[in-house]
Order: structure tokens, then C-alpha cells, then sequence
């Protein structure tokens, strides 16, 4: 179990699901939680923290609390990108984001999309330095994806429980998904939904695939990629019907991902190579024109009379 859960990998895999992870921090900022700045106008009445907000305790949200927050956050997020200050800056950003989570969620709805990736930044900081492309192995590295894995897949099955919990055979059997198409549904939702039946079968198999999520951690290398495509392709069918992204659990699931082999920063380079031409000595000629090494440099002699 040990050697499982420290299974070694390349530090540029974790270097590239560092700098992924902390971008989307920046972005979930601007793009998916700015309305948490605005929730804090509402009396401090409504406030009511999650447990982990009780235990600590944390203070009542103020919009200078959340504003501090918001913008230290968003420069932290982005210096922690670079790979640079791997513990402090990381455990700033788990503390900072963290917080703003508690404020997110404290209001009366609670996201369980977000799991995962605070799981990933909590174990981030552990991994120590890691660079783009670097091909050495670390135990560190590979238990900070691990645990980001569990974390994915625990989102799934913890998911049916919760299913079988609160509302049990009914919620397979009941018109859930009908109810989430008539709230916010899309024209594709709108066909499918007059196809008989086909929504009951849906909600079957989408707890027969929640139940069966951990199995991903026995199959084959090729296998489990492909089930980690199916995952992606589970959430882009529910983007495309229902319009729910599950962002942060998207980022955390690229965990999964042989990440080091995808390296913008080198391909922009090559890229901009290409554009400017091939290098060019000093007499001007290009570097292919330059004779081999080794070749005789001298004219051949005239032949003839």
C-alpha cells in the first residue's frame, strides 16, 4: 500500500499539474466565485459557517475581509504558478483559498465539485521543487497526485452514497433529471428528454458509474486513461444538457494525466523559431547550406582538357 501510494513520478508531471492548478485558482477569482465578494453585503445574521469554520473559529466575513482575501489570493495564485517558493507560497494559497471556500459555502449551498481540488492544494506544498520537463522521479510528487486521485474518485462514490442516503432506489427511479432539464436544461437536453424511458436509464447508469469509479486504480495504465477520457466525457455530456461544469473536479482530475508530456512554454519556442527562419551564419549563408563536419572544405579539381 505504500509503495502504491507513493508511486514515483516525473517532477515535470507535477510541475505541470502545479502550475495548472494554482492558474485556476487566479481564474475561479474572476471567472467562477466573484460573487462570493458580493455575498458578504448581506447581514452578518446570515452567516452560517460550515463546521470546520465553527471549530477553528473563523471571523464573520466583512467585505474588507473578503476583499483582502480576493486580491492577495489572486497575486499569490499567480506567483505560485511559476513553480517558485513551492511550500510557502503553496500553503498561503491553501489557507487563503480555503477561507474563501468557507465564505463560498456558508451561505446555505455547498459545492461538492471543489473536493478535489482542495485536496490538491493541500498536498501540493509537499511535493518539494519540481521543473517543466524534468524526467526525474519523486515518491513526494507521486503521493501528492495520489492523494489528489483519491480525492477525484471519492467524489464519485461518495456521491452515489449520498444518493442512496437521502433518497435511495427513488432517486434512480424519480424524475430527477427531469426536474434539472426543466431548471436548466438545453435544446440538446430537450430531445433527449422526449426519448421514453431514457432518463431513468441514465440515472441507473450514472450510479452504476459513481459505484464503480474506484475500479479506475486497477486497471491497466492504457485502461485507465481511457476511463479517466471517460470521466471528461461524462462531465462535457453533462456541460452540453444540463449546463454544470464541475470545473475545480475537471483540474483535479487531470491527476491522472501523463501532464509533462504537454509543454506550451517549448512548443511556443520551436514555434517561434520556425517563424524567424533557420539560423544564418556569419557570410550570411543558412546553417544548412554550412558544410558537414568533417567534409573537405577545399575545391574540388577541374576536369577536362
Amino acid at each position: 500500500m505504500t509503495g502504491w501510494l507513493t508511486e514515483a513520478v516525473p517532477r515535470g508531471r507535477v510541475a505541470a499539474f502545479r502550475t495548472l492548478v494554482y492558474l485556476f485558482v487566479a481564474a475561479d477569482l474572476v471567472i467562477f466565485t466573484p460573487w462570493v465578494r458580493s455575498r458578504v453585503d448581506v447581514p452578518g445574521d446570515l452567516y452560517r459557517p460550515l463546521l470546520i469554520g465553527r471549530l477553528l473559529p473563523l471571523p464573520t466575513p466583512t467585505p474588507v475581509l473578503v476583499g483582502v482575501i480576493f486580491w492577495v489570493l489572486l497575486v499569490l495564485a499567480l506567483l505560485a504558478a511559476t513553480g517558485r517558493a513551492p511550500r510557502l507560497l503553496g500553503w498561503a494559497v491553501f489557507a487563503l483559498y480555503f477561507e474563501w471556500m468557507i465564505v463560498a459555502m456558508s451561505y446555505g449551498k455547498v459545492d461538492h465539485d471543489r473536493f478535489g481540488l482542495l485536496v490538491a492544494l493541500a498536498v501540493l506544498p509537499t511535493a518539494g521543487r519540481a521543473r517543466h520537463g524534468d524526467p526525474t522521479r519523486t515518491e513526494a510528487g507521486g503521493w501528492a497526485l495520489r492523494v489528489t486521485q483519491i480525492a477525484v474518485i471519492c467524489t464519485y462514490f461518495l456521491a452515489a452514497w449520498a444518493k442512496f442516503r437521502f433518497g435511495g432506489l427513488d432517486w434512480a427511479t424519480g424524475s430527477v433529471l427531469a426536474r434539472a432539464i426543466i431548471r436548466r436544461g438545453t435544446d440538446l437536453a430537450d430531445l433527449i428528454a422526449q426519448v421514453p424511458h431514457l432518463l431513468i436509464v441514465a440515472q441507473f447508469g450514472i450510479l452504476a458509474f459513481e459505484l464503480l469509479s474506484p475500479l479506475v486504480f486497477v486497471l491497466p495504465a492504457r485502461w485507465r486513461l481511457a476511463a479517466v477520457g471517460f470521466f471528461y466525457s461524462f462531465h462535457l455530456v453533462t456541460i452540453a444538457t444540463i449546463t454544470i461544469s464541475f470545473a475545480p473536479h475537471l483540474v483535479a482530475m487531470t491527476s491522472f494525466l501523463p501532464l509533462e508530456r504537454i509543454r506550451p512554454v517549448l512548443w511556443a519556442r520551436r514555434r517561434l523559431t520556425r517563424r524567424r527562419g533557420p539560423a544564418r551564419g556569419p557570410d550570411g549563408e543558412t546553417a544548412s547550406a554550412a558544410p558537414l563536419a568533417g567534409a573537405d572544405p577545399r575545391p574540388e579539381p577541374a576536369t577536362g582538357g
